[in-house]
């Protein structure tokens, strides 16, 4: 199996899925917080429910209560709220500025986002080794992995659950799928 090949067969089922728009980095960071457990059409809905200013400025002084309210269609708006004071807290310290807290490397702004978040403890494969592997066999170009993204996540949420859906999953003929734990490897 190669990243190709997992692309080739995504992109013959999903196509390109204009996923993820957004103006700022800011935004592209509150959207990967408010996507958690919920569909993209209710992300969509609290992100306009900011009316065009959704900026770190803005989130940083903004009452909790009033930061709820507006990103309600979401859901899990309370734990959401906290998590998006908790991000632009961490933003701040590079003074909003994404391009300065590049500088850091993606291994240590992980590290730093998933401390400050409480999450638990990285999963077999890390991030950075997945990350590699695609990067190492696809072009590198922004558009693509982006549209990739949405395919996996797409293709995740139809197929990959805790009792895997194979039938018509457009990666079973290369999937190596237990399917009696449901674990996968590609």
């Amino acid at each position: 199996m190669t990243p190709q090949t997992i692309n080739r067969l995504l992109y013959q089922r999903y196509g390109d899925l204009d996923w993820w728009p957004a103006g700022t980095p800011y935004e592209v960071m509150a959207g990967a917080v408010l996507t958690q457990n919920t569909a993209w059409g209710n992300v969509e809905k609290a992100i306009a429910r900011f009316e065009g200013s959704l900026a770190p400025e803005r989130v940083e002084v903004m009452p909790m209560e009033e930061l709820t309210d507006i990103i309600r269609p979401a859901g899990f708006y309370n734990q959401k709220a906290a998590y998006l004071k908790t991000l632009t807290a961490w933003f701040w310290q590079y003074g909003y500025s994404a391009e300065r807290a590049k500088e850091r490397g993606p291994a240590a702004l992980r590290e730093e986002l998933l401390a400050r978040l409480g999450c638990g403890p990285r999963p077999p494969l890390s991030y950075d080794e997945v990350q590699a592997w695609f990067e190492g066999g696809l072009p590198p170009e922004t558009s693509l992995y982006n549209n990739l993204h949405a395919m996996i996540v797409m293709n995740a949420k139809e197929h990959c659950r805790a009792k895997p859906l194979c039938k018509g999953c457009p990666l079973d003929a290369v999937c190596q799928t237990d399917k009696l734990d449901g674990t996968a490897r590609l």
